[in-house]
């Protein structure tokens, strides 16, 4: 990246030896809320619940600084999509047009991929709407097994079907008439940063990447959050996994893990609060997903190493977003730590993980923006 560029960035941007800040205690033992089995070793099957039949039946939820994960444009025409990933299975996204493009030329375009558990509904839409009001072509699809995807069963786990996704969706915007085909760039937010990453180490046509919120789905399952899940701990969560594939293949019901609590009580963790005010109330609540995982699949990430030979992204440029209180934010400054640029590590003061979903008070769209234009 070049040195105007950093200079015109100094406000908010991780240097070399800076102090950490502080992090958001947690209680328990590290185990995050999307699909990352407990650290006591037990990935339980998430409970039967009666699932709201609308967004008014629950708890608006901690609408501050601007949440707005519903947002809509004026300003931008949305059309639903679908295209065939590489294994012929059917992805389902939206593609967003900003009104006055002009398409008698090309433009640059953005995939935009949705947090671990949640549909292109949940913020993914968000960020594609308001990069479309910036004038880039945006398209946010579902990940297979989740949404409106193919995949059986749904909620199963497969990161390198995840990171063709995003492939299969550059594959769909290099189509479009009205995109360069060569400025395509895209945004993994949450667990799908890592996806992106996975993509685009082996995918060039993904021209500039940044990630939000990024969690490194398989060194969460590995070892938890900073590392709080002992060997003993995996191996029991993988035992559970296997045990539960002689069920299922015997006929026995599917069976779900983590994600998002149904229930908060007075052993609920924070970052269990952080997830729950999301997704359990009317600020994110989406009837497409529950956000648990397959228990039989989720062991597939402790096989997924995103981070492994990030060297293959330069000379592509790389923008990490986090928050200052983030509990994720250890993802984001390992893979700043391993990538050899150009790289930029960019903090939001005051924020934390879920904040920046939807907070758009929060979220830095005029970071994002400069990012792009100046880098795809």
């Amino acid at each position: 990246m070049s040195t105007d560029y950093n200079a015109r960035h100094n406000k908010g941007t991780q240097a070399e030896g800076v102090s950490r800040r502080n992090i958001i205690k947690l209680t328990g033992a590290g185990a995050a809320a999307i699909g990352i089995a407990s650290a006591a070793g037990l990935a339980g099957a998430g409970p039967a619940f009666a699932a709201p039949t609308s967004r008014k039946d629950l708890d608006p939820g901690d609408t501050s600084n601007g949440a707005d994960n519903f947002y809509t444009s004026d300003q931008v025409a949305v059309r639903k999509i679908s295209f065939k990933n590489r294994y012929d299975m059917k992805v389902v996204g939206n593609l967003f047009i900003p009104n006055d493009l002009n398409r008698g030329t090309t433009h640059p375009a953005l995939v935009v991929g949705h947090p671990m558990g949640a549909v292109k509904e949940q913020s993914a839409n968000l960020y594609a709407t308001k990069m479309a009001e910036q004038g880039y072509v945006t398209l946010s699809f579902d990940l297979s097994f989740w949404g409106e995807s193919a995949g059986k069963p749904g909620n199963s786990v497969l990161p390198d079907v995840y990171a063709e996704d995003f492939s299969a969706a550059v594959d769909y915007l290099r189509t479009q008439p009205f995109v360069n085909r060569e400025r395509v760039g895209a945004i993994g937010i949450c667990g799908s940063g890592s996806f992106v990453i996975s993509a685009a180490k082996i995918d060039p046509r993904i021209k500039a990447i940044a990630t939000v919120s990024m969690y490194d789905m398989g060194a969460a399952n590995r070892d938890g959050l900073r590392k709080s899940v002992t060997l003993e701990q995996r191996k029991a969560i993988i035992a559970q996994a296997a045990a539960q594939r002689d069920v299922e293949f015997a006929g026995g019901a599917v069976q779900y893990t983590g994600g998002t609590p149904e229930v908060l009580t007075a052993e609920s963790t924070e970052v269990d609060r952080e997830f729950y005010d999301f997704y359990r109330t009317a600020r994110g609540y989406h009837p497409n997903t529950t956000t648990h995982p397959a228990l039989a699949t989720n062991t597939k990430f402790m096989n997924f190493h995103p981070f492994n030979d990030l060297e293959l992204i330069a000379p592509r440029p790389l923008l990490f977003i986090t928050g200052d209180q983030a509990h994720s934010r250890e993802f984001s400054e390992e893979a700043y730590r391993l990538a050899s640029g150009p790289k930029e590590l960019f903090w939001v003061p005051g924020a934390g993980h879920v904040d920046l979903y939807d907070r758009v008070g929060l979220i830095p769209f005029g970071k994002l923006t400069d990012f792009f234009r100046t880098q795809l």
